[in-house]
């Protein structure tokens, strides 16, 4: 779980941004931009981030600030999950990114596991809506975040890499490589091949 610092920080940023968003009052915008600066000082006190990089990142947040959705595939092929390898640090991950505006969920989705792993593929159902501050990923980053993972079926392609992977492969529930675990977490791999075996499990959320 995020820690409380970062708790606080957080909503100290969307604070800000709601105020700036809706105030018309100079005095109020003032106060408003000052709690914008205290929440990146906050971030960047704990973290590698200097306090104008998170300014920056911050002022591109235009709007009520609401929680960024990041979509992940899992596909299966003869009981092995489908992993990539990212090329930023390392790790193995389901294929998966941002949600980008004016698609939906699943066109999302698809999209990210065709550039990804060069996999095509059409997604069957969600299996789990992840608040990615309520568990144990790393490094903490300075937005709130929920992660949708679609079961998903190949219909076509092939493995092929991008420019932000380095492989691709399936692996056996206990063969999972090192997991980049900003992305994707152990026990949330387990739960997606505890979906696989059991369509009735119910949807996982929080």
């Amino acid at each position: 779980m995020d820690p409380v610092w970062l708790q606080w920080a957080k909503e100290l940023a969307a604070i800000a941004q709601n105020g700036l968003t809706f105030s018309e009052n100079a005095y109020d915008i003032e106060r408003y931009q000052a709690i914008r600066r205290i929440a990146a000082e906050m971030m960047s006190a704990r973290s590698d981030l200097d306090t104008d990089t998170l300014m920056s990142l911050f002022e591109r947040e235009e709007g009520y600030a609401t929680p960024k959705v990041d979509v992940r595939g899992v596909v299966f092929r003869e009981n092995k999950i489908l992993l990539v390898e990212e090329k930023i640090d390392g790790g193995w991950t389901l294929p998966g990114g941002w949600a980008d505006p004016c698609q939906s969920p699943s066109e999302c989705v698809v999209r990210e596991i065709r550039e990804e792993s060069g996999y095509e593929t059409e997604a069957r159902r969600l299996l789990a809506v992840y608040d990615r501050s309520k568990h144990p990923h790393k490094p903490p980053i300075p937005f709130h975040i929920y992660k949708m993972f679609f079961l998903c079926e190949i219909t076509g392609g092939g493995p092929k890499v991008s420019h932000e992977t380095t492989a691709v492969d399936f692996f056996p529930e206990d063969d999972i490589p090192e997991l980049s675990i900003s992305r994707v977490l152990p026990d949330q791999i387990a739960r997606m091949f505890e979906s696989y075996r059991n369509p009735d499990l119910p949807i996982y959320f929080d």
